[in-house]
């Protein structure tokens, strides 16, 4: 049965309310269960079962089993502002810009928000469709979740290997320990070959992951270290927080 353009066009003007009322209840319950719950499964995660071979990893764990050396480094090399923020990083953006604008290799500004939203919510390919969504979903999260589970979410669904997913199995997989008893070096070796998890290896690590590993470390001390993830809780006005347990 062929449906014509025009008829189409009419059912969308009649119903767009409908629409936008349905679109926002599924996507706000979505978002709010997903505060709560790890996301089962992500649309990368499917689309590498279907185009990569081997044993598949993913083992979510909650903020406390996983060491502070991977929270602060992850902070450290992708969102240092991630407790300041509301989403996008307006400084971050206005130096991509900069440095894009000279023809330079593309330098990306976004959020772990941003990434969490794309990650757990919308299909990989790169589009404007999907660039607007992103940026929904990003309101969304910012919203409806405390930045620790923001920290959290991201920690647990970012590919970090051939078929594997989250901190815990990249502990897992490359240092044989838990995502909790990783040292400062392996979490900094871990978030460094986060841009592509396919192409490094964090067990193996070639002249760029080794640089980087440099990097992230120190950007850590910089940071002042654990001591920075109190950051996250004085944004949430959690001044009676026991911060004692990250002075290791």
């Amino acid at each position: 049965m062929e449906i014509k353009p025009e008829k189409l066009v009419g059912w969308l003007k009649a119903k767009y309310k409908d629409i936008i009322v349905i679109f926002t209840v599924v996507t706000v319950g979505w978002v709010l269960l997903y505060r709560y719950i790890s996301p089962p499964f992500t649309l990368l995660m499917l689309t590498r079962l279907v185009t990569d071979e081997g044993g598949f990893m993913y083992k979510p764990k909650s903020l406390a089993d996983i060491s502070p050396y991977l929270r602060v480094c992850a902070m450290a090399s992708e969102d240092q502002n991630l407790p300041f923020h509301s989403g996008l990083d307006i400084e971050a953006i206005g130096k991509a810009i900069k440095v894009n604008s000279k023809g330079r290799k593309v330098f990306g500004a976004s959020t772990i928000s941003q990434q969490v939203a794309k990650n757990a919510f919308l299909f990989p390919q790169r589009s404007y469709v999907r660039k607007g969504l992103e940026l929904y979903f990003t309101l969304l999260i910012e919203t409806l979740w405390p930045k620790e589970r923001i920290l959290e979410t991201y920690l647990n669904i970012a590919e970090t290997g051939t078929l594997t997913f989250g901190a815990e199995a990249a502990a897992q997989k490359y240092f044989s320990r838990n995502a909790a008893g990783v040292s400062l070096q392996q979490a900094a070796r871990i978030i460094a070959i986060l841009p592509n998890p396919r192409k490094y290896n964090a067990k193996n690590p070639g002249p760029y992951v080794g640089s980087r590993q440099n990097e992230i470390t120190e950007l850590y001390y910089s940071l002042d270290g654990n001591n920075y993830l109190r950051e996250l809780y004085v944004k949430a006005d959690k001044s009676l927080y026991d911060f004692s347990k990250y002075k290791k």
